[in-house]
């Protein structure tokens, strides 16, 4: 399969500029090289702080990176201006970690929605008619309904403002979606829902996605590949069941090791109590 988005040798630098900083530097991201193929599901793993949102960030073209290289699709994303920028932005999504956080509360669930399809309306041709019936194809895709149209944010669960969150990225018909921690605010059985919502999304679509996450559970449910991010680095990238069945570097042994047995009758803590 070919390369959707590439990251060459990205660093990615900060440098302090508070009273007390003096200028001091802090390493993000460090030489990370990585190649999501199209069609794929791409896991990224690490601790808070490791630089998943600085990779996010810089796969989004939200930010460029110190020395390195981007490139999505063969073409070099720090070139892009103008309207080949706002095409890539179309191309790009991202559903972000909290759905209560990423929703306008002022905004209904239609405007939430067909409000990429108003700012990509040159490349995708709809009127209004066209995107309000766009919006309720977009909802029934992801389990709700012409019904929700006119409600707001507050009057849905997590799982469902994860779905709408969902509905408003696919709305401007992507090719890569980058899920950003997206089942790490909903209960363990909401969770379930919306993976299995995301696996069916995959391949009805033929999208790609990045999966940003430190659940190494979830990852090795849903991703065909994984790397291991730790202090800016990739310490390790393999396919998914070669990393879990035999991790190479000792982060990713620290961090497997970690994992919680999903059976509560093998639990250390059970057998305390027993």
């Amino acid at each position: 399969m070919s390369a959707l988005l590439q990251l060459e040798n990205v660093t990615r630098v900060y440098r302090g500029g508070g009273p007390f900083s003096q200028g001091a530097e802090i390493v993000a991201l460090d030489d990370v090289s990585l190649s999501v193929a199209r069609g794929s599901c791409f896991g990224v793993v690490g601790e808070s702080g490791s630089g998943k949102t600085t990779l996010t960030r810089i796969a989004l073209g939200l930010e460029a990176p110190t020395r390195g290289r981007v490139t999505f699709d063969g073409v070099d994303v720090a070139g892009l201006r103008g309207a080949a920028r706002k095409r890539l932005r179309r191309r790009v999504q991202i559903v972000f970690q909290d759905p209560y956080a990423s929703l306008d509360p002022r905004m209904s669930v239609h405007d939430i929605v067909a409000e990429g399809m108003v700012i990509h309306r040159d490349s995708l041709g709809l009127d209004a008619r066209a995107r309000t019936a766009r919006v309720v194809e977009l909802l029934g895709l992801v389990g709700l309904g012409a019904q929700h149209l006119n409600r707001y944010p507050h009057e849905f669960s997590g799982g469902q403002r994860q779905r709408i969150c969902i509905a408003r990225a696919l709305a401007v018909e992507p090719e890569l979606l980058i899920l950003d921690e997206p089942t790490s605010a909903l209960d363990v059985s909401v969770q379930a829902q919306v993976l299995a919502l995301f696996e069916e999304l995959k391949a009805r679509l033929d999208l790609t996605y990045v999966f940003i996450s430190h659940d190494l559970g979830v990852v090795r449910y849903v991703c065909d590949r994984v790397a291991v991010i730790h202090r800016g680095r990739i310490v390790e990238e393999n396919e998914a069941t070669r990393l879990f069945a035999a991790p190479q570097s000792a982060h990713a042994r620290e961090l497997i090791a970690a994992m919680p047995d999903p059976d509560p009758d093998r639990s250390p803590f059970r057998r305390a109590v027993l």
